[in-house]
C-alpha cells in the first residue's frame, strides 16, 4: 500500500500574524491548528514504512515525500512547511503512535 495524498487536499494555511516573539512551539501548534492533515498525512506514511518492515525512518524523508505528493496534487503549489517544525511533527507522532518511538531520533529540543 501506498499512501498519497487524496485530492481535494486543502492548500496549506499559514498564521495571519506570525509574530517574531512566539516560540518555535508557539508557531508550531499555531501552524497545526490550521493545518491537520499534515499530521494525518505524516501519520499514513509512517504506517506505510511500518507495513513495509523500515525499522528507521527519518521525518526529514517523511517531510520531503510529502513535499513531493503535494506538490502533484497541487499541480506545483509551493510548499512553505518550516523545517523547524519537523521535531514537534515527530514528536507528536511518537506521543499518538509510541510503538513508533524506536523507528525515529530524536534530540534534546534547545529552543522552545
Amino acid at each position: 500500500m501506498t499512501v498519497q495524498l487524496e485530492l481535494p487536499i486543502a492548500a496549506i494555511r499559514q498564521p495571519q500574524n506570525p509574530g517574531d516573539k512566539l516560540t518555535i512551539q508557539e508557531r508550531f501548534e499555531e501552524f497545526h491548528q490550521l493545518n491537520p492533515w499534515i499530521l494525518t498525512h505524516l501519520e499514513g506514511l509512517t504506517a506505510d514504512c511500518v507495513e513495509r518492515g523500515l525499522r528507521r525512518i527519518g521525518i526529514g524523508m517523511l517531510f520531503e515525500v510529502l513535499r513531493w505528493q503535494y506538490g502533484i496534487a497541487t499541480h506545483g503549489e509551493p510548499w512553505k512547511l518550516n523545517n523547524d517544525f519537523r521535531s514537534r511533527y515527530v514528536r507528536r507522532l511518537i506521543e499518538l503512535h509510541p510503538e513508533w518511538s524506536p523507528l525515529f531520533e530524536t534530540r534534546k529540543i534547545h529552543t522552545a
